[in-house]
């Protein structure tokens, strides 16, 4: 099968499979009460199952002109004070969370037939948090990130390697720098909802509604 400019490659698009993995038994009726321990049981069957980096995910949000935006993050931890994920303050996705501190994760995980949707407000986990998970990370992601032009305009490729260089002899200088504009964030859910894909389109929904300091479990139309 070829990609057809005379039909968009609509004939292209339909001939790839669907919903081809192997999803897991999953009893709704039997969930928790809360979307936490959930969330550990299938992202753990995701990665028993080979999924590459199932803690990878989608994060989107909506810049200052209302806009959204979306790209791929790691899920850092979980806890009772959020979803937490790192970037730089100054980078499209900082900017659009200053503007608009809300976001919407998704993760998809093919090979079992499921995705998970998070969304809910943003906040920042403090000081702390952010220089440990910074001096987490290894040294050339650090070093690229305090270049600090994630997503500006390249005119010449030989500026990345340059701007690593000045990077790395600040981290050998000073291996304790954590720049000002790392932040570690946490999504605040209050609302998480859980889909299982099915051949014959009876999808499994599953949404947790946040209310008060409980949840409201609520099944959905595929």
């Amino acid at each position: 099968m070829r990609w057809l400019d005379a039909d968009g490659g609509r004939s292209f698009l339909r001939a790839l499979p669907v919903l081809a993995g192997s999803a897991p038994p999953f009893d709704i009726g039997s969930a928790p009460a809360e979307p936490l321990p959930l969330f550990i049981e299938w992202i753990e069957q995701a990665a028993q199952a080979g999924v590459p980096e199932p803690q990878a995910m989608t994060i989107s949000t909506v810049d200052a002109l209302g806009a959204p935006r979306a790209r791929v993050l790691i899920l850092k931890a979980i806890d009772k004070d959020g979803w937490h994920f790192a970037a730089s303050s100054a980078s499209q996705k900082g900017r659009d969370l200053s503007a608009h501190p809300a976001a919407a994760l998704t993760f998809h995980w093919p090979e079992v037939v499921r995705q998970v949707r998070v969304v809910g407000t943003v906040v920042d986990d403090g000081a702390q948090a952010s220089a440990a998970d910074f001096l987490g990370r290894p040294i050339g992601s650090r070093a690229m990130a305090l270049t600090l032009r994630q997503s500006q305009p390249l005119a010449d490729p030989a500026e990345i390697d340059a701007e690593i260089a000045k990077a790395h002899r600040k981290l050998t200088d000073d291996p304790e720098l954590v720049p000002a504009e790392w932040v570690s964030y946490a999504v605040r859910p209050t609302q998480i909802e859980f889909w299982q894909g099915s051949p014959d389109r009876k999808h499994l929904r599953l949404s947790y509604q946040r209310a008060g300091d409980d949840w409201e479990r609520t099944q959905l139309w595929p």
